[in-house]
C-alpha cells in the first residue's frame, strides 16, 4: 500500500507546461511537427506532443545530428543485414527488393489489416524472412528486428503519421482503446493514467510524456539499444506489476494501432532518442 500511495502522490502533482513545447526539432533542414491537434477521435486531449519535447536539452541534441544518434550505429548494422543471405532460399533483403528506400511511407500508415488480419511492420519483415528466405523467424523484438524495422522506418522519416481505423481495422482499435483506458496490475494503473492524465508531470526524475509512438523503434538511452514498440508495452506493464501480453500478440498489436493512432499528423522521427 505504501508503494500504491508513493506512485500516487508522484502522479498527482498538478500540471504545469510542457517540457520543451516550443523546442523545435529540425534535422537536416526539415522540420519535424511535434506539436499539432488531437485527432477527432481524441476524447480528453486537444493537442499532442511528441515525446521528444518533454526530454531534456542534452536528450534533444542528440537526435537533431544523425552522426551524434546513437540509434544509426544499430541502423548501419541492419543496411549489412539488408545484403546478408540466409535461409534455404539463399536470399536477402536485397533480393527482392532493390532498395530499402522504397518502403517511404510505409511505417506512417502501420499496423494496418491485411486479408483480415492486423499487421504491424515486425510480421512483415517475419512474413519474407520465413517465406522468401526460407529462414527462422526473428524474435519480435531482438537486435536483428530491431535493426531492421528502424531501418524501414526511418525511410519515412518527416512524413505525418496517417494510421487508418476505420473499416477492417475497426474492432482492432477498438479493441486496444480498452485496453489503454483498462486499470490492470497491482498497482491498478491504465496506459491513460500516465499518458493522457498526467502527461508534462515529473516521475523518478523524468518527465511523463503522452507516450507517442512516432519515433519507433528508437534509441534509449536506459538500455543502450533499439527498443520496440512492443517492448515498450511490455516494460510499461511490468512497471505497474502487471502480467504483459506477449510482444506480436493480437492484444499488443490491437494496442500499438490504438496508440499510433493518437500520433496521427505528427512527424515520424525513427529513430528517435529517448532516455
Amino acid at each position: 500500500m505504501r508503494t500504491i500511495a508513493t506512485v500516487c502522490t508522484l502522479l498527482l502533482v498538478a500540471k504545469g507546461a510542457v517540457a520543451g513545447e516550443d523546442a523545435v526539432l529540425d534535422i537536416e533542414g526539415e522540420t519535424f511537427i511535434t506539436k499539432t491537434a488531437a485527432p477527432a477521435h481524441m476524447e480528453n486531449v486537444d493537442t499532442i506532443f511528441s515525446g521528444w519535447v518533454f526530454r531534456t536539452d542534452e536528450t534533444q541534441a542528440l537526435q537533431l545530428d544523425d552522426f551524434d544518434n546513437p540509434a544509426f550505429v544499430f541502423v548501419d548494422q541492419a543496411l549489412d543485414q539488408w545484403d546478408t543471405a540466409e535461409g534455404s532460399a539463399g536470399k536477402a533483403c536485397s533480393s527482392c527488393h532493390e532498395d530499402v528506400s522504397e518502403f517511404e511511407g510505409l511505417k506512417a500508415k502501420l499496423p494496418r489489416v491485411e486479408n483480415g488480419e492486423l499487421v504491424t511492420l515486425t510480421n512483415l519483415v517475419n512474413t519474407c524472412v520465413t517465406e522468401r528466405m526460407g529462414a527462422e523467424e526473428w524474435s519480435y523484438s531482438g537486435s536483428k528486428m530491431s535493426g531492421m524495422t528502424a531501418l524501414i522506418a526511418h525511410q519515412s522519416r518527416g512524413m505525418a503519421m496517417d494510421v487508418k481505423i476505420d473499416g477492417d481495422a475497426a474492432p482492432h482499435w477498438e479493441l486496444g482503446k480498452e485496453i489503454y483506458y483498462t486499470r490492470v496490475g497491482q498497482l491498478q494503473m491504465a496506459c491513460a493514467n500516465c499518458h493522457e492524465d498526467n502527461y508534462g508531470n515529473m516521475i523518478r526524475a523524468d518527465h511523463l510524456s503522452q507516450g507517442q509512438i512516432n519515433g519507433f523503434p528508437l534509441y534509449r538511452l536506459k538500455n543502450a539499444k533499439i527498443n520496440t514498440t512492443h517492448g515498450r508495452f511490455k516494460g510499461c506493464m511490468k512497471n505497474i506489476r502487471a502480467t504483459p501480453y506477449k510482444e506480436g500478440s493480437a492484444e499488443f498489436k490491437a494496442l500499438e494501432l490504438y496508440v499510433a493512432s493518437r500520433g496521427n499528423g505528427l512527424s515520424v522521427e525513427t529513430p528517435a532518442v529517448r532516455n
